[in-house]
């Protein structure tokens, strides 16, 4: 049937999301898959349903090895239950999600903004103590994850100032009371914005970025700013310029990245939810990696404004959470039109959460009808077998609810890491020239203007950095451009038409998000005069 997913003997039931074992963090590397020992349960995505077999494993890292799980700082449970539909209704200005006619009220999901919400809207806890219990596990936990660059000094002062408008009885946002992070290329007024790199070291930019205003509006609270890859160039965190982030299941691997530090933020409870953006899958691996729900949306459905761009055509914001309720209600909050982002959707924002469908309304069969396709390219040589027998179980278990599952060629598929690392890297050298040390940001001394700029980028930027700035440099030169970027370009829209093709032909197109585990911090990267670089991987 999957001739390709054919491999002897099975995995321990290890959970994809959010769940997983200690040993092994997020073996499946899928977004929605986990193994065929666990008990089916259901999992709903956008638009349409979307089950899974889930379990729970409890165990947690060190250096809580010896404590009581109820006490370990480090996440040592968490469940996903399912998600519900329901219809927005107005309590004091803040929409809240309403169980739909016929709904079990035990139907509903665990969701730690409905949670936080609720208890801040019935006064059975005020945001301050909220904020309160959320810092304190992260200064708990932050000297082993390390996934913050800074903590914010203003986050009790806007939790009390919350409560001071619920005790007024005035209107408060959807997001009312929910402590989230934010990722460090995204501009905040009143904290340090660096995006990882030493030549932003200490800038406070005079604006927020539209998706943080959005946030703020809502009601959010603002933990502070995580860590990441310098600019968004990297997949495990350990090229910011400041510090590595550990991936809270298992010290010694990565988080992912290159929002490594909010996915570890999330994982560990450091927060209820947190920003990220993705360029090449820097939302979806890491999410991948740590065990939580990333959401990476549409180009242009989340405004860019305020974004330090990395690969204008690719980045996108996104968000990260426990549950994919939360980041639908997020989604929902972030999306819109924004006239400071000419790229951004014009298309109306719907209530993305009322789409999620109750278990009590799906039928035994509920995927009847539909057509998934395993993407033949993704599942091939150097994929981990253990990725792959996860992949072979979610596929029986799609068919057993009444899919056809069928693998699917997308000849081009290939082409997409080479035309990546010219495409991204072209329009980081060009976004990246900004840096001068001029206009902001860290500034050498020099004798003259030229000798300026050539070694406060020198100093400023890491070797990572460096790199893809030359490889976009060279890229875009009058010899090479149609030789390599154009030809890029043309590539780019081959891909678009296979995945068209294969869309007209399949209702869902499946794949692993990362063909290995999370590996060990240090496996890819070699250290030069302190400074990260890529080396040998021993996955």
């Amino acid at each position: 049937m999957f001739p390709h997913l054919r491999l002897s003997g099975s995995l321990p039931c290890l959970a994809a999301m959010p769940s997983i074992a200690p040993a092994m963090p997020t073996p499946s590397h899928l977004r929605f898959f986990l193994t065929s020992a666990c008990p089916p349960h259901p999992f709903l995505s956008f638009g349409k349903s979307f089950f899974v077999r889930y379990c729970t494993r409890i165990g947690y890292t060190k250096p809580y090895q010896d404590q009581d799980p109820k006490q370990c700082p480090i996440p040592s449970k968490m469940q996903m239950e399912s998600s519900f539909g329901g219809i927005v209704c107005k309590s004091r200005g803040c929409q809240t999600l309403c169980q739909p006619p016929g709904a079990n009220v035990q139907q509903r999901p665990v969701s730690e903004i409905c949670r936080i919400r609720d208890d801040v809207l019935q006064r059975k806890k005020s945001a301050v103590q909220i904020t309160e219990d959320y810092l304190s596990r992260l200064h708990e936990t932050e000297p082993h994850v390390k996934s913050f660059l800074y903590v914010s000094e203003k986050a009790l002062e806007e939790a009390a100032e919350l409560d001071r408008k619920l005790g007024n009885n005035e209107e408060v946002g959807p997001l009312a009371g929910v402590p989230i992070a934010v990722k460090d290329n995204l501009c905040t007024h009143d904290m340090p914005s660096t995006g990882g790199s030493r030549i932003l070291e200490g800038y406070r930019p005079p604006y927020d970025a539209t998706a943080v205003r959005k946030l703020r509006e809502a009601g959010a609270v603002l933990l502070g700013k995580t860590n990441l890859d310098e600019f968004g160039m990297g997949s495990s965190t350990e090229g910011s310029a400041f510090q590595v982030t550990s991936n809270p299941w298992d010290l010694s691997r990565v988080p992912g990245g290159s929002s490594g530090g909010s996915a570890a933020a999330v994982a560990a409870r450091q927060c209820a939810a947190a920003l990220g953006t993705d360029t090449g899958g820097s939302i979806r691996q890491p999410a991948s990696f740590c065990g939580v729900v990333g959401l990476k949306p549409t180009y242009g459905r989340v405004s860019r404004f305020g974004l330090m761009a990395y690969a204008s055509s690719l980045d996108v914001i996104g968000c990260l959470a426990s549950s994919v309720l939360d980041t639908a209600i997020l989604l929902s909050v972030m999306a819109g039109e924004d006239k400071s982002d000419a790229t951004s959707s014009k298309k109306d924002v719907p209530t993305y959460a009322a789409s999620l469908l109750p278990l009590n309304l799906a039928s035994s069969k509920p995927f009847e009808g539909l057509k998934f396709g395993i993407i033949l390219e993704t599942i091939g040589e150097g994929v981990n077998d253990g990725v792959l027998s996860l992949i072979r179980d979610a596929a029986l278990h799609i068919e057993a609810l009444g899919a056809t599952v069928t693998e699917v060629s997308l000849p081009t598929f290939s082409k997409g890491l080479p035309a990546y690392y010219v495409l991204a890297p072209a329009e980081a050298s060009s976004n990246l020239a900004r840096y001068d040390g001029v206009r902001f940001g860290f500034r050498a001394d020099g004798d003259e203007l030229v000798s300026m700029y050539g070694q406060s980028r020198g100093q400023g930027f890491g070797l990572e950095v460096k790199r893809r700035i030359l490889m976009g440099t060279y890229a875009l030169s009058a010899g090479y451009y149609e030789a390599f970027y154009r030809r890029s370009q043309q590539v780019r829209t081959l891909i678009q038409k296979d995945f068209r093709t294969a869309l007209e032909e399949n209702d869902v197109l499946l794949s692993p998000v990362a063909p290995t585990a999370a590996f060990k911090i240090g496996s890819t990267f070699i250290r030069i005069h302190g400074s990260p670089s890529l080396g040998e991987s021993d996955w």
